[in-house]
């Protein structure tokens, strides 16, 4: 290929970084995407667009992009290293793998998905480190306060509060987590639906969740995990049954996603 050539990739990157730095919330440099590897999302979003739920386009989404390989540390940005807006959409993490299938199902075109990743991703959609949800507590907490989703409260939930402390540059703070137990998942199964968001919690000190992923119902009402493992090195599907007992799991977070508003993004 020429230098300079026109292409998908080329053409999202440049959309990327436009309709970031149209709200001026972080300097020019961290709304500069990093290039995107692949733009399958591109033929994804126009696909799904006819869909007329976001938790279908969710499901849709996710679907297509079984296969593709794990990857962890994709995102750039440090404590003394500038934050840049990360768009791919080739390799994933189990909370990058949400935050792209999030992203481009409430996007009506390809020019919202940096929008998109940027509310879901970053407190206010202000891409800096600090900003970054880097707990999973936090990550819910902020994208039931922007309406990208609500808390799916089944009965048994209580509320958990841990001291997280895990995350290298950050101060330690606390956080009030939503915990249902395993039991009680099974026993309201019926009241989940394909796109619902799972967090498993975990046990360890200074710690909120260990992995996270969809939620999906079978046609026969059994349950699956969609999600980017590490252990099998690409996002798959899992029975969620066999999942919380490997990982000997006792307590899980739910959310479910909501319809997004019609019109611009706002951050």
């Amino acid at each position: 290929m020429t230098p300079g050539a026109i292409t998908r990739r080329n053409m999202l990157a440049a959309m990327a970084g436009g309709a970031a730095a149209m709200s001026g919330f972080a300097p020019a440099a961290a709304l500069t995407p990093v290039p995107v590897r692949d733009a399958r999302i591109n033929k994804l979003i126009g696909q799904a667009s006819h869909l007329p739920s976001v938790a279908m386009r969710v499901a849709f989404i996710s679907h297509a992009l079984l296969g593709s390989p794990y990857r962890a540390h994709t995102l750039v940005g440090g404590p003394r290293r500038p934050e840049r807006l990360v768009v791919r959409d080739d390799v994933f993490d189990c909370v990058t793998f949400l935050e792209t299938v999030l992203a481009a199902a409430r996007s009506r075109d390809t020019s919202q998905l940096p929008s998109q990743l940027r509310l879901i991703r970053y407190r206010d959609g202000d891409v800096e480190w600090r900003a970054r949800n880097h707990y999973f507590a936090d990550w819910c907490a902020n994208n039931i306060a922007n309406k990208v989703c609500r808390p799916l409260l089944l009965p048994g939930s209580t509320t958990v509060n841990k001291r997280l402390t895990s995350e290298p540059g950050l101060l330690p703070h606390r956080v009030a987590m939503s915990a249902l137990p395993v039991a009680a998942l099974f026993e309201h199964k019926l009241l989940l639906a394909t796109g619902d968001i799972i967090g498993f919690m975990s046990r360890r000190p200074g710690l909120d969740y260990f992995h996270s992923g969809f939620i999906v119902v079978d046609d026969a009402g059994g349950l699956w995990l969609r999600h980017a493992a590490e252990s099998r090195g690409r996002a798959l599907d899992q029975p969620l049954p066999r999942f919380l007992r490997d990982n000997r799991t006792q307590a899980v977070t739910l959310l479910r996603v909501r319809e997004p508003v019609p019109g611009p993004v706002l951050i």
